[in-house]
């Protein structure tokens, strides 16, 4: 069979988290393809999931803005913020990527503490969107440095959480504990006529053995005890939302509970937020302006790239959802990624054709994120070359073939 050269690609990366966006990530790649493909035509996506940059990604997408807001920060004082207003068929909708108030690059690393760190900031984007006027938000869940189930936001935005005396519980998913009531009768009076939705990763959930203490704290600061300590609060938590909140199928371990240290459930519960897969919400939604199905359709070659590529890639990251899409429409998927970790091979099931580090020598981490932008080019090139070199021998032994018949 005659292998072609690709005449149009798709580049749908997500980005490299501190280090590159995921514009950044397309341009990069769109760089090396074109100092091999001079001539190819290059259609970039760059592909929003949840966290850091989605705003900024969505906001591009429709021609929207950002709108700056500051306010309180994960481990205390404040922090520069901001949410996306979109534009043309968005009009009217507003999201928010949680890290940009409580993300875990906002918590200095000798306090990243999960069991003190807040979601505070959050409530407040919440807040400032509906005080703008949005009549839809939507909150894109991942990078968070929190583990708070939800309650500083809820308190941003009006609710109570008080402990058996009475009183308002300080921040941090460790006083959960204490919770023993939570008053609603004070929310912001818009959440009752906007429709918020949650962008989350459908496998994070609260409470047990795969909860979003034992699973997620430790990344964020936890010691062994602390996640001890989280398990234990927010199983009470989850006792106070299923009592006083707005009915939840299941509070613990329905999908999505977990994300974002339980800012899923406590929104869900909290204020009736619906909580979807956070492709389904920013990609199937209508309102955000990629149509992904309809330019991988379009596409010979798609190339997607993440951070890092290993056994949780095909649990909801960006590389295998791309993946996913492009095998229904029949189309083949390389991966690029800052590194390749243990298990990486299981992404091939989930569709993608071929993967390679953009790391070529022994380096430090330091190094590889600060030279991103250079290394990902040159994989990208180099990537563009073995294609070639494939074109051409499966063109020459077509030849040979062709030769062999007319004989």
């Amino acid at each position: 069979m005659l292998m072609s050269m690709p005449q149009r690609i798709l580049i749908a990366p997500s980005g490299f988290k501190e280090s590159l966006s995921a514009e950044d990530v397309a341009d990069a790649i769109a760089a090396g393809v074109r100092r091999a493909l001079p001539g190819v035509a290059i259609d970039m996506a760059p592909i929003p999931d949840g966290g850091e940059g989605t705003a900024y990604t969505l906001a591009m997408a429709t021609t929207g803005q950002l709108v700056r807001v500051r306010v309180h920060g994960p481990a205390g004082g404040t922090v520069d913020a901001h949410y996306a207003r979109l534009g043309g068929a968005a009009s009217g909708t507003a999201v928010i990527e949680m890290a940009a108030a409580a993300g875990l690059s906002l918590v200095p690393r000798d306090r990243r503490d999960p069991c003190a760190t807040t979601t505070y900031g959050v409530g407040q984007l919440i807040a400032a969107a509906l005080d703008d006027g949005a009549e839809r938000i939507i909150v894109g869940c991942g990078d968070s440095g929190t583990c708070d189930g939800g309650a500083g936001a809820l308190q941003a935005l009006g609710a109570r959480v008080l402990d058996s005396t009475g009183a308002d519980l300080p921040p941090g998913g460790r006083h959960l504990a204490r919770a023993a009531f939570l008053d609603l009768s004070g929310l912001h009076p818009r959440l009752a006529d906007v429709d918020i939705v949650l962008a989350c990763n459908p496998n994070n959930v609260l409470c047990g053995e795969k909860g979003v203490a034992p699973v997620f704290a430790r990344q964020k600061g936890a010691t062994d005890e602390d996640v001890e300590v989280l398990s234990h609060a927010l199983k009470n938590w989850a006792t106070i939302l299923e009592r006083d909140g707005n009915p939840v199928a299941d509070v613990r371990t329905g999908l999505g509970t977990g994300a974002s240290g339980g800012l899923g459930a406590g929104l869900a519960a909290g204020i009736g937020a619906t909580l979807l897969s956070r492709f389904d919400a920013l990609l199937d939604s209508g309102l955000c302006g990629i149509d992904l199905d309809t330019r991988i359709g379009q596409a010979d070659l798609v190339i997607t790239a993440e951070g890092s590529i290993d056994f949780q890639t095909p649990r909801g990251k960006v590389p295998a959802e791309v993946a996913r899409r492009a095998t229904d429409a029949g189309v083949p998927v390389i991966a690029l990624a800052g590194s390749i970790g243990r298990g990486a091979a299981a992404v091939h099931d989930a569709g993608i054709d071929a993967m390679a580090s953009i790391v070529a020598a022994p380096m430090s981490l330091a190094d590889a994120v600060a030279n991103g932008w250079r290394l990902l080019s040159d994989a990208a090139e180099q990537t563009m070359r073995m294609i070639l070199i494939g074109a051409s021998v499966a063109s020459r032994q077509n030849g040979r073939q062709a030769v062999a018949v007319g004989g």
